[in-house]
């Protein structure tokens, strides 16, 4: 072999080495792709999250990887995901290829970020998950993890979780309404959005709620944004239903509340409305979200562990609004990626993968752990219950945000969903969680 030659494989070897290790001699920055629908709530949440991430760490001088320090670079992308879905997949490429983000965190609808997932696989970056629900995302890392191992769910827990935990708040609920009421069997509607994330939850509802001794008197299905859900809410009126048990990431959580409160509809509302999570909620049903509760991460007085407080507060200074779980991006950052990084002290993908899969991880929403299938596969999804993540379910009273789960002696470490609490009581709540209220209109129309 000739010399030129054996010096352009030495050169070659060189490169492949140092994109691998630490950071490139050349690179002055982390740069950490966000990618949502930026024009959306949902997608300024991603945004925010990571600026904060990103003020605090540079704050700190940036992340250390070895001997260097590095700041952090944020490069936002427009998903445009509820429009077109094939643009999120373009934004994913444009972030990887035009802009070189060495990380990328967000996604939000589960059909965009499956697209997104497979562009990131391809190019064999990181894609942190923060939005997006279906089990499916983190089924891919088990059934073929050499191609889907870069991908992670940051936030929510997956849609099965999701549904779980609402059943324990759908119980809490249930069981005050048999005492105020006097009504043993209570009659439940499901009103899910038409989005595949919620298509497991409706599957799961329907076969835990009688399982809870409670009855299924229709499933409605109006489209995300939904601006008229008058015909839904008379026939759940008509089927004489106690609880409304909702599932809605949309717009149309802002339609089904507004319109239900005009209407006084006499049923609780439980389960979860993404946009019932947000300080403006309020105003956007022109105060008629009274007494409506939805899973919620974050509140302005629940304090999961001693890192909510700082995150929450600073938020709410930083940008004047309580954050909602799409803005974990900043935990995605400051207690995922950037430990990492300094942990590992590279940005090689081969080398961060390991130290998130076996560490547990502390952020404001609680315990991170990444959890394995039943065939002891890794699934890079979050592992959920007692001492990792619950989420809180908020209450909307007069106008206020308030945290109302959990809150309760009875709920066994299994988190059982038999309709009577377990013989052996466990009892779980966190700092800040108030008592629920019942509407009047329900207990004046359902009281024996």
């Amino acid at each position: 072999m000739r010399r030129s030659q054996q010096f352009a494989l030495i050169v070659v070897f060189c490169v492949t080495i140092l994109a691998a290790g630490t950071a490139a001699w050349g690179q002055n920055t982390i740069r950490i792709g966000v990618i949502g629908p930026m024009q959306f709530s949902q997608g300024q949440g991603h945004w925010n999250g990571a600026v904060m991430a990103a003020e605090e760490l540079n704050g700190q001088g940036g992340v250390k990887i070895g001997n260097r320090t590095l700041k952090i670079e944020l490069i936002k992308a427009d998903s445009n995901e509820f429009i077109n879905l094939d643009d999120a997949a373009k934004a994913m490429a444009q972030l990887l290829t035009r802009d070189k983000a060495d990380i990328v965190v967000g996604g939000f609808r589960t059909e965009a970020v499956m697209a997104m997932q497979d562009v990131a696989m391809d190019a064999k970056k990181i894609f942190i998950g923060v939005g997006a629900a279906h089990p499916e995302l983190c089924n891919r890392v088990a059934r073929d993890y050499d191609r889907y191992k870069y991908f992670f769910r940051s936030a929510p827990f997956n849609s099965s979780f999701l549904v779980k935990a609402t059943f324990v708040q759908m119980r809490t609920v249930a069981s005050l309404l048999r005492q105020s009421l006097g009504i043993d069997r209570l009659k439940i509607a499901i009103v899910a959005e038409q989005a595949m994330w919620a298509d497991p939850m409706v599957g799961a509802a329907e076969n835990y709620i009688p399982r809870m001794g409670m009855e299924v008197v229709g499933v409605w299905r109006p489209s995300p944004t939904a601006t008229d859900v008058s015909a839904e809410l008379s026939a759940i009126q008509r089927a004489n239903a106690h609880m409304v048990f909702t599932i809605f990431s949309s717009p149309v959580g802002v339609t089904f509340a507004r319109q239900a409160g005009e209407l006084k509809i006499p049923t609780a509302i439980v389960g979860i409305n993404v946009e019932a999570q947000k300080d403006g909620f309020w105003e956007a049903t022109q105060g008629k979200a009274d007494y409506l509760m939805t899973m919620s991460t974050y509140s302005k007085t629940a304090e999961y562990n001693d890192l909510t407080r700082g995150f929450v507060d600073g938020y709410v200074q930083r940008f004047g609004e309580t954050p909602t779980y799409t803005a974990d991006t900043y935990t995605a950052i400051k207690h995922l990626i950037a430990p990492a990084i300094t942990t590992t002290g590279s940005l090689d993908p081969e080398k961060i993968i390991p130290y998130l899969e076996d560490t547990v991880h502390r952020a404001p929403s609680g315990k991170y752990a990444f959890m394995k299938d039943e065939q002891g596969r890794h699934l890079h999804d979050l592992s959920w219950g007692p001492g990792l993540q619950t989420s809180i379910a908020i209450q909307w009273q007069n106008g206020r945000q308030v945290p109302v789960w959990p809150h309760f002696k009875w709920m066994s470490p299994q988190w059982e969903f038999s309709a009577e609490p377990p013989a052996t009581p466990h009892e779980m709540s966190y700092k800040g969680i108030q008592p629920y209220v019942i509407a009047p209109w329900v207990i004046a129309a359902h009281k024996k």
